[in-house]
Formats: C-alpha cells, structure tokens, sequence
C-alpha cells in the first residue's frame, strides 16, 4: 500500500469535519445506546443520536452535544486540551499501579476447625503443627513486604484459621511495626479469622497494635451453621459473640464481615440483608462461591449456575435498596466497586476489577511452606496440585526473581482488558477486569474465552444491572449510588478485601 492511499492532516482538520471523535465502545442497552468512552465516562443516548454522532452531524443545539462533548465523545477544537483532560482521567483511573504490591497475605497455618464446604484452601485438624508457617520465613516475608516500594502497605494474616499461630502474628506485627520506624510507610495489619480461638489476650494486642479484623457470616444461625460446621455445630453463635468482643475491644469499624453464596442462600436474600443489619454493620458482599479448593469438591452440594446467583443478586440489592429507603445506611459493596469505577473518575481497591489485574503486581501471598504465589487463588491451585502460578520461594529466590520474573509479566500481560479478545472491544471494559488465574482453573487458559466465561456472564450483567438502577428514573437510587461512590473507600470498610 502507497502512502499516497492514506489520508492526510487536512482530512482530519476540525474545521473540515466539525469535531473529531475520541474512542469510546458502545452497546445496546434496553433499547438505548450505552457509550463509554477510554477513562469509563458513559451516556445512554438513542440509536438515531449515536448514528449522527459517528456520522459528523450532530449539531451544536442537539440537546446530546454538549453532554457528549463534556465526557470527551468528541471534541470540536483544534487545542489539544480535550485529549490532554482525557489522558488525565485515563492515568487517573490507572493510578492503583503506582507503587506496585501494596496487599501481603501471610498463610500463617493450614490448621482449622472448620469445615466449611465451600473453603477454597486443603485444610488440615487442629493438631497438625507442621503445618505452621516459621519464624525464618515469616521474617523473610517481611523483608519481601518493605522491598516492594509502595508507600502503602497492608499486611493480613490467614491460614487455616490464623490465630490457630497467634504467636507468629505477634512476631510478624512487631517485626514488621520496628521496620517501619525507618521505613515510614502507611503500615496496616488485618487478621482474617473465623474467631473460635479469640482471646483477651489476642484482642488486647490487636488493640494496642491497631489490628482490624475480618470475619465470615453467611447469613442467620442456621445458614451459617450449615455453611460453616464445626465440632458442636456453633459456628454462628461464636461468630456473633466474637464480633461483639471484638467491637467492644477495637471499635465497630475495625471488624468487618464477608459472607460467601452457597446453594442454600439463594433462596434466601432477604433473610441475609436482613441479618448484616440486625448485626449493626454498614456494608454487606454479595460474593459468589470461587472455583478452587474444596469448593470444586463440593459442587454438587453447594454451586449453582450463573443466572442463579445473578437473581440472588438483584433480589439481595432490592433488599439493601429497600432498608436504604427505610433509613437504613447499608452498603453493597460489589455495587460500590462497580458504581465507583462508572460514576467518579477514580479507581478502587479491588484486584478483579483492575486492567492490568492486581495479581503479583497488587498482592502476593506468602505460603506457610515459603512458597510464594501472585494471588490467593494461585495458592488455593497449588493446594489442589497445580504451581503454575507459584512465583518463587522465601527460601531461595530473590524479589528482583519474585516480582520481576517471566511468570509475573506473562500474568500481568494476560489481563489488560483493552487488549484480550472478547474484551478489547467491549462497552462496559472500562468496569471490568480479567483474572488470568481463574480463567486458567476454569477454562484451562490465562486469556480465558469470554462466551463461556463465568466471570465475564457475572460481571456483564452486574454492570448493567446497576446501570439500568441509575438511568431508571429513580431519584432516590440516584442519589444512593452516587453517595456510595462517595463513602469510605472500599479497602477501609472491609480490611480483607485485596487491595
């Protein structure tokens, strides 16, 4: 091809055209257009609209033109300010990737007495010590935390059930709080704990030493009983006696609470809502089951299909809507996530809605046995028998081997949204986000095939769910949503959300 078959500056020109468009995707949505553009700003406009707009007709006093022109659709000047404003909405949106890894995730002990159905890692009784992080590695996992340069760092401790090894969290804590003395970063610590071993003694360190705390309940006593057993069948009611010791001991806000969708609360939303606010708390996650570990296992007992999670969904956020009307302050926070990244110009602290996503680059998990992987669920696949996602080892690699190594880069290019088939030219990729490792344990691929994508069928229809909420006329929801995007940031209502 000649350049002479090319187009030159003049064809581009403003003038000639009247505006020039700027990226953007769109889709139908009920009938309407959605447009979104690079940085996430979005508008529902007519078929008849959109057809003017790509066409270079729309027309300074159609009603759409100014609000097009203001989201950066198009601009009609020469002045390169409106590329300029929306480069800077596009950088500000990517602004979790300064820093690099800011979520360490200690593995302090496989021991448990639980047994939950869905639990995502291989467990193992009470009694098994040698399944016990030690001291050498938690130390040398320290060291691997203050080498990673962002200037915020949070370390939380799991296992098993962690405080199972509340003596390697004290060290690991001290440790890490005399580091910083020089260091000077933002240091946070979160135990996630299912609190049966809580003690005064525990709750007066976490107190002293400004530990929050993160927790399950899945819903009333006889939900979270069957989800959660353990010898006595008293998970829940330990669970409740425990946030309220812990609340007293370290503040309502520093205990939080995650429950986990089986087959059993699907029938159940309200019931559910219902239960987060007896308990007094501000925020609910309305999280799916997640395909590692013994969930897998336990399929038959627990799963359940897309578009059933998706109704449970949409009946649990009437519900939350519902109390928010009543004057009810509750927050869902999977709908904050999505409202924030579509609503403000910001980004979140949720590593599965990121593009590059947040696994190794976001998080890193430090193995009991010193193994480290790029994500939680990277370690849950190598306690299944598969290490394809294991980064290297406390033991005898390096960070520079760790965090800057041909596994990480190939994780990380395999999830930048605007570059993977089924994505790259998808409406609603600016909410989004790929996870390389679930598309690896589902689909047997770190690209993944968004068709029969189970992540991909979730998110799309959360998404525009939330979007038909906002454009549906309401104005109560509208202004819901927009104070949600407003509330404390996600990472600070619930601690054991990656950041």
């Amino acid at each position: 091809m000649s350049l002479a078959e090319f187009h030159g500056p003049d064809h581009f020109r403003v003038a000639d055209r009247g505006y020039r468009l700027l990226p953007f995707q769109f889709m139908d949505l009920d009938g309407r257009t959605l447009v979104v553009n690079e940085a996430g700003e979005h508008a529902l406009i007519d078929r008849p609209t959109l057809e003017r707009l790509v066409g270079h007709r729309l027309v300074r006093d159609d009603r759409e033109y100014d609000n097009l022109k203001s989201k950066h659709f198009f601009t009609d000047s020469d002045s390169r300010t409106p590329v300029d404003l929306l480069a800077t909405k596009v950088r500000t949106k990517r602004a979790f990737l300064a820093g690099f890894t800011r979520l360490h995730i200690f593995v302090v002990t496989l021991r448990c007495d639980h047994s939950c159905h869905y639990c995502q890692v291989s467990r193992v009784s009470v009694d098994r010590s040698k399944y016990d992080m030690s001291e050498a590695s938690a130390m040398r996992a320290v060291d691997m935390v203050f080498r990673s340069p962002s200037p915020y760092l949070k370390i939380e401790f799991q296992g098993g059930e962690p405080l199972l090894n509340f003596d390697l969290i004290r060290q690991v804590v001290l440790a890490a709080r005399q580091r910083n003395e020089t260091e000077r970063r933002d240091l946070r610590f979160v135990v996630t704990t299912n609190l049966s071993f809580l003690s005064d003694d525990m709750l007066g360190f976490f107190q002293d030493q400004e530990v929050t705390i993160s927790t399950s309940l899945d819903g009333p006593a006889f939900i979270h009983n069957a989800n959660r057993p353990r010898p006595g069948n008293d998970a829940y009611d330990l669970a409740i006696a425990g946030i309220e010791r812990a609340r007293e001991a370290l503040g309502h806000h520093a205990v939080a609470a995650l429950m986990t969708t089986t087959r059993l609360s699907l029938d159940h939303p309200v019931e559910i809502v219902d239960e987060f606010m007896a308990r007094g708390f501000d925020h609910i996650f309305l999280r799916p089951l997640s395909p590692y570990g013994f969930a897998t296992k336990t399929q038959a007992k627990t799963g359940y299909a897309v578009h059933q999670f998706i109704e449970f969904y949409k009946r649990a956020l009437d519900r939350v809507i519902a109390l928010n009307r009543r004057g009810y302050g509750l927050i869902e926070l999977y709908a904050q996530i999505v409202l924030t990244k579509i609503l403000t110009p910001f980004t979140t602290g949720y590593l599965d809605l990121r593009s590059p996503s947040g696994v190794g680059i976001g998080v890193a998990v430090y193995n009991y046995d010193g193994d480290v992987y790029a994500s939680d669920e990277a370690r849950m696949l190598a306690q299944m028998g598969d290490t394809r996602f294991r980064l290297g080892s406390l033991q005898t690699d390096s960070y520079e081997h760790i965090f800057g190594g041909a596994r990480l880069r190939e994780l990380t290019a395999a999830s930048c949204v605007e570059s993977l088939p089924g994505c790259s030219d998808c409406a609603v990729n600016a909410y989004c986000g790929s996870d390389p490792v679930e598309n690896y344990a589902t689909q047997g691929d770190i690209i993944g095939h968004r068709p029969t994508s189970r992540f991909c069928s979730r998110n799309m229809e959360i998404i525009k769910h939330l979007l038909r909420l906002y454009h549906s006329g309401d104005p109560f929801i509208e202004e819901l949503f927009w104070s949600w995007t407003q509330n404390a940031p996600v990472a600070e209502l619930l601690p054991a959300l990656p950041e």
